[in-house]
Order: C-alpha cells, then structure tokens, then sequence
C-alpha cells in the first residue's frame, strides 16, 4: 500500500458503485452524492457490486490518482450499508484490501 499522510481520512462508499466510472465519474459521486470534496486529499473507497473489486481515488497536490485491486477468485468483505458512507482508517483499509473483514476484527485487550 502506498504510505499516506497520519492525517488522512478513509471513507467508503457503502453499497455498490458501477466501476465503469474512471476518475471524472467517481469524482462526482464523491461530490454529489456523497457530499464531500473530492479534492480534500482524502481517500474515497469504492467497491462493484460482485465484492471482487474495489477502486480508491485521491487528490494528490496537482492531480487525481486512482488504484485499482481486482481479485480473481476471492470477494472482498465489504461492510454492510447501514449509511451511504463509513470512515475507517487507513490501517483498517490495508486489512481490506488484504481480504480481512473488519467486522470481526477486535482491538487487543489490555493485560491486567
């Protein structure tokens, strides 16, 4: 995964995307239907409605970058729509895009 920023925020867009949309498309969906600036430097996850496949877009200084992670026999575990959007972290969305599902994990419990 690409190191980014401490100060960088994750979203994801909860349900599915058409992930036809290249950059202009995203960037207005990031926009319009899920209110935010899509030029705010922060990371909009977007996934197809198969889980197999999941887009990240993000401003960086002069310009978009999208990354693209395909799996080929597996889903991704996508979180469940409870809202149209869910902020995790970014350690969060390695443990995504590794295949973890994030409902499960359970932060270490302190020793006594």
């Amino acid at each position: 995964m690409i190191p980014f920023p401490s100060h960088t925020r994750v979203f994801l867009a909860l349900g599915s995307t058409d992930m036809r949309k290249a950059i202009n498309g995203l960037a207005m969906l990031v926009e319009g239907a899920l209110d935010f600036d899509p030029f705010c430097g922060h990371l909009f996850v977007f996934c197809n409605r198969r889980q197999t496949m999941i887009k990240i877009l993000y401003w960086q200084r002069n310009g978009f970058c999208l990354f693209q992670k395909r799996l080929e026999k597996h889903r991704f575990k996508w979180p469940e729509k409870e809202t149209e959007v869910m902020e995790i972290g970014t350690r969060e969305l390695s443990f995504l895009l590794e295949g973890l599902d994030l409902r499960s994990l359970q932060p270490h419990e302190a020793l006594h």
